[in-house]
């Protein structure tokens, strides 16, 4: 697995709090983190939440919003986004939704990912990505999007 951690040592350095909620991730993306000396200081927790009822439990995202749009969306990226970051009073959120695979899921083929960022004061969004290869690549391949998607906030 091929990381580059250098965002996270810049959040470090810099005292960015951040968090996560993944679904298709499991708890990958909070593993990486996880990996880098330090990120205790910056990082306080985060989500995995895989079904539908864990979404609403713990980020307490309505249900009409996963029904309207499906947990494959970028509406429920952006709010599991918003809502990590608000529950756990950091300065970055992110998430992650979508198919890793090997079957569809809400007509979407396996691959289709959401990552949402609320990155500090601005407004939260999601980006979409079709990625190749098996469950883990797909895994992998969102962890590396995400990591790439901070870093770009960081640097503007």
């Amino acid at each position: 697995m091929n990381i580059d951690y250098s965002i996270i040592k810049s959040l470090i350095k810099d005292n960015i709090s951040i968090t996560a909620a993944e679904s298709l991730t499991a708890g990958m993306f909070q593993s990486i983190l996880g990996n880098v000396s330090g990120v205790s200081a910056i990082f306080p927790g985060g989500f995995v939440t895989y079904s539908n009822s864990a979404k609403e439990l713990l980020l307490d995202i309505p249900n009409d919003i996963i029904n309207k749009n499906g947990v494959v969306s970028d509406k429920t990226a952006i709010w599991m986004a918003k809502q990590s970051k608000t529950k756990m009073h950091t300065n970055i959120g992110v998430s992650f939704t979508g198919v890793a695979g090997p079957d569809s899921l809400e007509n979407n083929p396996a691959g289709t990912v959401f990552i949402g960022i609320d990155f500090l004061d601005q407004l939260p969004y999601a980006q979409e990505f079709h990625f190749d290869g098996n469950r883990n690549d797909v895994r992998v391949k969102s962890v590396n999007a995400a990591l790439k998607m901070i870093a770009d906030e960081y640097n503007k």
